[in-house]
C-alpha cells in the first residue's frame, strides 16, 4: 500500500462499511462519539468505549436510535488488559475487528515548572500508552484474521506545533504521529493502513484555548459559526471531523497510510512529515565557530514557527 498517486478516488471504491466492526476509544461523548456515530451510520458495528459507563451506555442508545449497531465497554485507556478486553468485546458481539480508532484522552495543562510527575504520567499513559496498547492488540487481531484493517489514531495541532502549557499533551500527540508512521511500515504487508487525524473542533479541550472559546460557546448555543472560524481557523464541531474518520475506515482509503491529516470546519489539510529545510556543508566538519559564522545567513532564514499562530478575526 502506498500513498500519493496510488490513492483511489472516492468514486473508485466503496465508501460504505456494511459488515465491518469497529472500536472507538473515548467515544462516550465529544469527538469520539461523533466518530462512533459516523462509523455506525456508514454501516459498521461499533464498540463504544469510555471510562464513564453512563456516557458509554447513552452513546450506544443514541447510535441504536439512529439505526446503528453498538455495544459499550467501560475500561480505561492505557493498560494492556483494557486493550484485550476491547478486542474480546468486539469479537464476542460482532465476530471480528476491522477498524480501530484510538481517540481516548485527557488534559492536565500547566507550564513546565508547575507540572507534576502525575500530571505528566497521567496524560502520557492515557494518550500515548493507551494508543500503543490498543493499536498493538488491534494489529494482532487483524493480522490473525488475515484480511487487512484500518487503524486511525487521533493527533493534535499541539503535537505538530507545540502549545504553551501542554508539555505532556504535546509529547503524547507528537509521539502518536511518530508511531503511526512506524506502524504504517510494519503493517503494510498485512494490508492494514495506519493514519493520524489531526482535528480542530469544539470540545472541552479546545474550550481552554482563549482564541477558540467564543466559538465553542457559540456552538453550545446552537449558533452557526462565521466563515472566518470555519475556513481561516479551520474550526467547527465534532461532526465536521467525523467524515474523515469514516473515509479513512473505508475501501476508498485503501491506498492511504502513514499520513497525518488535519480537519476542522470547512478545512481539510495534509500535514507534511518533518524534513530538512536548510542544509550546509563544511569541509572537515562543523565546529562551534563555523556554525556561529554560518547560522545567520544559511539557517536563520529557515527557522520554523512554533505554537498555534492563529490568525486574528476581522474587525
Amino acid at each position: 500500500m502506498a500513498s500519493g498517486s496510488n490513492t483511489p478516488s472516492p468514486g473508485s471504491a466503496e465508501l460504505g462499511l456494511a459488515g465491518k466492526v469497529s472500536i472507538v476509544t473515548g467515544s462516550g461523548r465529544g469527538l469520539g462519539l461523533a466518530y462512533a456515530q459516523a462509523l455506525a451510520a456508514a454501516g459498521a458495528a461499533v464498540v463504544v468505549n469510555d471510562v464513564d459507563a453512563a456516557a458509554a451506555d447513552a452513546a450506544v442508545e443514541l447510535i441504536a436510535a439512529e439505526g446503528g449497531r453498538a455495544v459499550s465497554c467501560t475500561v480505561p485507556a492505557g493498560p494492556s488488559a483494557s486493550a484485550a478486553t476491547l478486542i474480546d468485546r468486539a469479537v464476542e458481539h460482532f465476530g471480528r475487528l476491522d477498524i480501530f480508532v484510538a481517540n481516548a484522552g485527557i488534559l492536565r495543562d500547566t507550564v513546565l515548572w508547575k507540572m507534576s510527575d502525575d500530571d505528566f504520567d497521567t496524560v502520557i499513559d492515557v494518550h500515548l500508552r493507551g494508543t500503543f496498547t490498543g493499536v498493538r492488540a488491534a494489529a494482532i487481531k487483524m493480522r490473525q484474521q488475515g484480511d487487512g484493517g484500518r487503524i486511525i489514531c487521533i493527533g493534535s495541532p499541539t503535537g505538530q506545533l507545540g502549545n504553551f502549557g501542554q508539555t505532556n499533551y504535546a509529547a503524547a500527540k507528537a509521539g502518536i504521529v511518530g508511531m503511526v508512521r512506524t506502524w504504517s511500515l510494519e503493517l503494510a504487508r498485512s494490508n492494514i493502513t495506519v493514519n493520524a487525524v489531526v482535528p480542530v473542533a469544539a470540545t472541552e479541550m479546545t474550550r481552554t484555548i482563549p482564541a477558540l472559546r467564543q466559538y465553542v460557546d457559540a456552538l453550545d448555543r446552537g449558533e452557526e459559526l462565521p466563515a472566518f472560524a470555519r475556513r481561516e481557523l479551520g474550526f467547527g464541531g465534532p461532526v465536521d471531523v467525523a467524515g474523515l474518520v469514516a473515509f479513512l475506515a473505508s475501501d476508498a482509503a485503501a491506498g492511504i497510510t502513514g499520513q497525518a491529516i488535519g480537519i476542522g470546519g470547512d478545512r481539510l489539510a495534509l500535514w507534511s512529515h518533518p524534513s530538512e529545510v536548510a542544509v550546509g556543508f563544511q569541509d572537515g566538519g562543523w565546529d562551534a565557530k563555523a556554525i556561529a559564522a554560518a547560522w545567520p545567513s544559511m539557517f536563520a532564514p529557515a527557522h520554523q514557527p512554533v505554537g498555534p499562530n492563529l490568525p486574528e478575526a476581522p474587525k
